[in-house]
């Protein structure tokens, strides 16, 4: 049987380093936003992945886990929100041209 434990680690690395390369190279905002929650995705199962021993789950990594959904859900809702706003103000979800702008 293989051990899928220390694979964890490392899937977690991967969904970073794909989130981090949507944020970086992204001129959407959704794009960016959605990499934004890859990353959260990710250390949530970090989290998870250090807290599994012995074929049991932590509590203390569980209850993390949830609150760290719930802000994350939370930050998208309103991140979301400005962006409706943005859009419905500016016409586009370009950062370059947004960051152009004045208020």
């Amino acid at each position: 049987m293989v051990n899928v434990i220390p694979l964890y680690p490392v899937v977690s690395a991967i969904l970073i380093l794909i989130g981090l390369y949507a944020v970086m190279a992204s001129r959407n905002i959704v794009k960016t936003i959605i990499g934004l929650e890859v990353i959260t995705v990710a250390v949530n199962l970090n989290i998870l992945a250090f807290g599994f021993r012995g074929g049991v789950s932590d509590p203390l990594a569980q209850s993390m886990v949830f609150t760290s959904i719930a802000v994350g859900a939370a930050v998208a809702a309103v991140a979301l929100s400005l962006i409706i706003h943005a859009y419905r103000h500016y016409g586009t979800l370009d950062l370059r041209k947004l960051r152009r702008l004045r208020w």
